[in-house]
């Protein structure tokens, strides 16, 4: 159990870093290609969810996160003994949950600053990607472990 906390110490300190960096790198609005035609950075302060859904219900995402992340230990301590698979996901999850969450904290707002430049996609950042493949790697994790393992 130590080590999925240690995970998501780590994870949560690479996503306040990229944060920091990006804030002191850009201007709001403002960015630079990564890799031309597919991938810049570009600063922005999100106060809403992807593509600016409930934007200025800072008060909603904190009842949402509270709520998520006390589940999320929860499983983890119930369930993720059961799996490495699991336990790494609920990690990245958690990691992802609360690299936002300081963020709403702190700044009633999210930085955000990856962008694909070949699709129309919200602009994301660290906690983001944590989240989506916390969620991957359960969905990987259900898929092959035998439905009557899932009751239990």
């Amino acid at each position: 159990m130590l080590l999925n906390y240690l995970l998501i110490a780590i994870l949560v300190g690479i996503d306040q870093i990229v944060k920091y960096w990006t804030v002191t790198s850009f201007a709001v609005n403002e960015g630079q290609d990564f890799i031309p035609g597919i991938l810049s950075f570009f600063y922005i302060q999100n106060d809403g969810a992807a593509w600016g859904i409930f934007s200025g219900q800072m008060w909603l995402f904190y009842i949402i996160t509270v709520a998520v992340v006390a589940v999320l230990i929860y499983m983890l301590h119930k369930e993720g003994k059961v799996s490495r698979l699991l336990s790494i996901g609920l990690s990245f999850m958690i990691a992802g949950a609360l690299g936002n969450f300081i963020d709403r904290l702190h700044l009633n707002y999210v930085i955000d600053m990856f962008r694909l430049s070949f699709i129309d996609f919200p602009i994301f950042n660290i906690a983001d990607v944590c989240l989506t493949i916390g969620v991957i790697l359960i969905i990987v994790y259900m898929a092959i472990t035998p439905e009557d393992q899932l009751e239990k």
